[in-house]
Parts: structure tokens; C-alpha cells; sequence
């Protein structure tokens, strides 16, 4: 069997998998089932002088970012540029000068330093939008293995994508794969369309896509858990307050595309239009912090604690205090006991590329009285999960009418709708995700054409137009700051 080379933005300490989630769970579950080599950052941050040096533990092997590159290549482009307009917030994306040349490099110094450690018979998958450009790199330096790529996240549609100023770089750096994987349908049908609009490819007989003389498959793989890791877990009642209270339960990143102002002020509707329910339920949102040092996340921390201000101070008792507000991290055994624990999972994204606590949530109930998940139409899992209940996030009024509705909801029809849930989640497993992927990408022809694409030789006259051009369009101030400001009061 052929040997797996993943290749992550970051690398997980496998020590410390208690406390990760995501897209780090799910390339571990590949390096203990799989012959395998996981390469990428190490999470440190060195001088320059020290960028390049190699650390290898087992099979995981990492170098550290210096200064400059955690700076323009992932606070920057990664998570300035692509993550915003990946998630359609235009609005929030800032084409700085200099970031996307960043971006390139430290794609070119990785592919440099894993190209020599890599055998003929190599299969390598490369995960996330920070790597967009790996491949291309790669083939630069004579690679010719099978690499498939695989996106975490949303894409977006293409008239947003297009507002990349680099964005036929960007699809030239996709054409360098043979397999493109995305989450869902929509985004299959979003990326193509990008593909024909953006920069004329076509759709060959064979379903292909022909993009600068590269032929490229693109499919949608949606990511699964291990549902026995959540299965297993015993109900906690420690943390609910009073006898017979009930738990709406919310786990997500603090970030601006998870809708937390929107659930915030959805169970402050529901307390105030149903007073019954005072007394009754708490609201428990669990939210660690990311990416303090983006700009656009500077707002979002204030906005939540002051809406969970208003709604405690407003509606709170003595002994009883609506919404729990939790700003740190969750060990997943300790977040499989919560979720039994909860009557309700309230997983309102913006958009998301398939939001995993949905899933986690689902596995970890007691089959003979389970917990309703209510679930934002925006979140990739809303493709698969239709016994959900599914909501707007945007509408308010709406959601804490559906919540009302799962809290009243009868035992048998919450026996039903889990059933058919958890009969999906188990079919399309973390296990399911990880061999229908890799078996596509063994299965694809090799993309045909390839020695006409020079694609690092257009990507430095691309630069080179760049940063001519880029000066010459306005861009944000640097330091300006764009704060989430809430108009909701009592």
C-alpha cells in the first residue's frame, strides 16, 4: 500500500489530541490508520536564520514560520485575505501589499523541503486553504505523484472569488492537483462555476475539468468523526443549574462566521417572548479563542460579553444565571459528557465549511432520550442532516420559535429524528471520508498536459505585475479597526 504524505498548515502534537478538534482529529485518525508521513508547521515561531530547520517525531515532521511569514502568510493572506472571502465577508478582506508575495514563498519553501522526503509511489493529500499553492510548487520542483487537495472550508461563489486580486493565480495553483475534494455539493457547483467563469475552463466528457492544459477532477467528500469517540460518554449534570434544568449547548471558535451574536440574542428572544422558560433553561456557549491577532476577530470577543451581560442582567436570578459564557478550550471527553448532558445543540454558522460539534453532538446522545439539534442552514452539514431542525440564523424571531419547538418536543419524535441522524453519521464516518477520498484520487488519471505548465514561472510574473499594481489600489489603513457593534437592548 502506497505510503500518505499529508500535508497541514499545522501539525498536531499527538499528545495533546484531548484538546484538538477539526481538521487536526481528522489527519490523526489518517496517521494511525494509514502508512503515513505528516508534514508541516510546527506552531513556532523563530528568526529567520532558524525558519528552516526540520523536527521530526515518528512520523510527523514540522519546521517553524519566522517573523515575517506568520505575519503576511498566515495572519495575513490566509486568514486577511482567503479566509474572509472564502466565507463570503468581502467587507472584512484586506488586499495588504506584500502578503500574497509571502504566501507564495513559504508555500515554495515548504514544497522545496518535502519534495526530497518523498518516494515514488507517494500518494500526497494536502488539506486547507493556506496551501492552495503547494502542488504547483511541487510539479516546479519534478514532482510527479498523485496530489490531491482537499478544502476544509466553504468556497464561495464566483463573482466573490473573483474579487481576489490574485485569483487566476489561485486556479492556476488548483490545476497543479488531480484531485480537487470539497464539503459539500455546493461548493463542488460553486468552484466549478468559478472555474468556467473566471477563467474559461470547460467540463470534458469524461467530467473532468480542462483549466489551463491541466485536467483536474473536482468532487465533494464531506468530512466525518469517529462516532465510537463520542459514544461513549456518561450524562454531566454538574454544571446545569437547579433540578430540572434544561441545557442549550453551543461549541464553537470565537469567529465571526460561527453567528454567536445571532444565537445570543435568538435565546434572549426566547426568554423574553416566552417567559415560561425563565427558570427553566440555561444557554451554555463554549468559545476558545482564535486568531487574536487578525483584526477583524478584535470586536467579536467585547460584542458577546456584553450581549451575555444584557441577557444575564436583564432576565438572571439570584440562582440562576441564563447563558453561560465560556471563553477557553473544552477537552473532547469532557465536551462528550456535556453534549449527552444537553438537551439542545444550537449550531448557528454564517456559513461554515461543515461544522463537526453538529455531527459530535448527534453521536453523543443517549439513543433513549436524546438531545434536538437545531442546525443553521449555512453550515455544510445541513447538506446531509435534514432531520435537524433546520433554521436562518439571521431570522431571530424564527430560531427561538424553533427552539421553543425542540424544547416542547415529544420523546418519540426526538427517538425518530435522532435515529435517522445517527444512521447517517455513522454511514458517512471519519473512516468513510478518509478511504472514499484516497480511493478517488488513486482512481483519477494523471492530469494530462503537465509539461506545458510552468506554473512557478507564471506566478513570478504574476508578482511582478503585482506589485506594480497593488500600489496603485486603495487599500485599508493599516490598524484601522472594523469592531462587530450590536444594536440589540430589552
Amino acid at each position: 500500500m502506497s505510503r500518505v504524505v499529508l500535508v497541514s498548515n499545522r501539525v498536531l502534537d499527538l499528545r495533546k489530541a484531548a484538546q484538538a478538534g477539526g481538521v487536526a482529529v481528522a489527519l490523526a485518525y489518517v496517521t494511525r490508520t494509514r502508512q503515513s508521513l505528516w508534514f508541516g508547521w510546527s506552531g513556532e515561531i523563530k528568526p529567520a536564520e532558524e525558519a528552516g530547520a526540520i523536527q521530526q517525531a515518528g512520523r510527523q515532521i514540522t519546521v517553524p514560520l519566522s517573523t515575517t511569514e506568520h505575519e503576511r502568510y498566515y495572519l495575513g493572506y490566509s486568514n486577511s485575505v482567503l479566509w474572509p472571502v472564502f466565507h463570503n465577508r468581502l467587507d472584512l478582506a484586506q488586499f495588504e501589499s506584500g502578503f500574497f508575495e509571502q504566501y507564495i514563498g513559504v508555500n515554495r519553501r515548504l514544497a522545496s523541503l518535502l519534495a526530497p522526503m518523498l518516494r515514488p509511489d507517494d500518494i500526497v493529500w494536502v488539506h486547507d486553504y493556506h496551501l492552495i499553492p503547494l502542488a504547483v510548487e511541487l510539479r516546479h520542483l519534478g514532482v510527479a505523484n498523485r496530489i490531491g487537495f482537499y478544502l476544509h472550508i466553504p468556497f464561495p461563489p464566483w463573482q466573490t472569488f473573483i474579487a481576489i486580486p490574485e485569483h487566476r493565480e489561485l486556479a492556476r495553483c488548483l490545476a497543479a492537483y488531480d484531485l480537487v475534494g470539497l464539503q459539500t455539493k455546493s461548493d463542488v457547483s460553486n468552484l466549478i462555476d468559478y472555474l468556467a467563469n473566471g477563467v474559461m475552463g470547460s467540463v470534458t466528457p469524461d467530467g473532468r475539468i480542462r483549466v489551463f492544459d491541466r485536467l483536474v477532477t473536482v468532487a465533494s467528500f464531506p468530512i466525518g468523526i469517529d462516532v465510537s469517540d463520542f459514544a461513549r460518554g456518561a450524562r454531566d449534570v454538574a454544571l446545569v443549574q437547579g433540578r430540572g434544568m434544561r441545557r442549550i449547548v453551543g461549541v464553537d471558535r470565537l469567529d465571526y462566521t460561527k453567528g454567536l451574536p445571532q444565537k445570543f440574542k435568538a435565546f434572549g428572544r426566547l426568554l423574553e417572548a416566552y417567559p415560561q422558560y425563565r427558570r427553566q433553561v440555561v444557554l451554555t456557549q463554549i468559545a476558545p479563542p482564535t486568531r487574536e491577532d487578525v483584526e477583524a476577530y478584535s470586536g467579536i470577543r467585547q460584542q458577546l460579553e456584553s450581549l451575555a451581560g444584557s441577557i444575564n442582567g436583564h432576565f438572571g436570578e439570584l440562582d440562576w444565571v441564563p447563558i453561560h459564557y465560556i471563553h477557553r478550550s473544552t477537552p473532547r471527553r469532557r465536551l462528550t459528557a456535556i453534549y449527552r448532558s444537553s438537551r439542545i445543540a444550537l449550531v448557528t454558522p454564517l456559513r461554515d465549511g461543515m461544522n463537526l460539534v453538529a455531527k459530535e453532538y448527534v453521536a453523543a446522545q443517549d439513543p433513549g432520550d436524546p438531545g434536538v439539534l437545531i442546525l443553521s442552514r449555512f453550515a455544510g452539514a445541513a447538506e446531509e442532516l435534514e432531520q435537524a431542525l433546520i433554521i436562518n440564523p439571521y431570522d431571530i424571531y424564527a430560531t427561538a420559535d424553533v427552539i421553543r419547538s425542540a424544547l416542547e418536543m415529544s420523546l418519540e419524535e426526538r427517538r425518530a429524528r435522532h435515529s435517522a441522524l445517527l444512521g447517517v453519521i455513522e454511514k458517512h464516518d471519519i473512516a468513510a471520508w478518509c478511504q472514499s477520498f484516497l480511493a478517488a484520487l488513486t482512481r483519477v488519471p494523471a492530469g494530462d498536459d503537465a509539461g506545458t505548465l510552468n506554473p512557478s514561472e507564471a506566478i513570478t510574473r504574476a508578482l511582478e505585475k503585482l506589485s506594480q499594481s497593488v500600489r496603485a489600489q486603495q487599500v485599508p489603513e493599516k490598524g484601522r479597526k472594523r469592531p462587530l457593534t450590536s444594536t440589540y437592548s430589552w
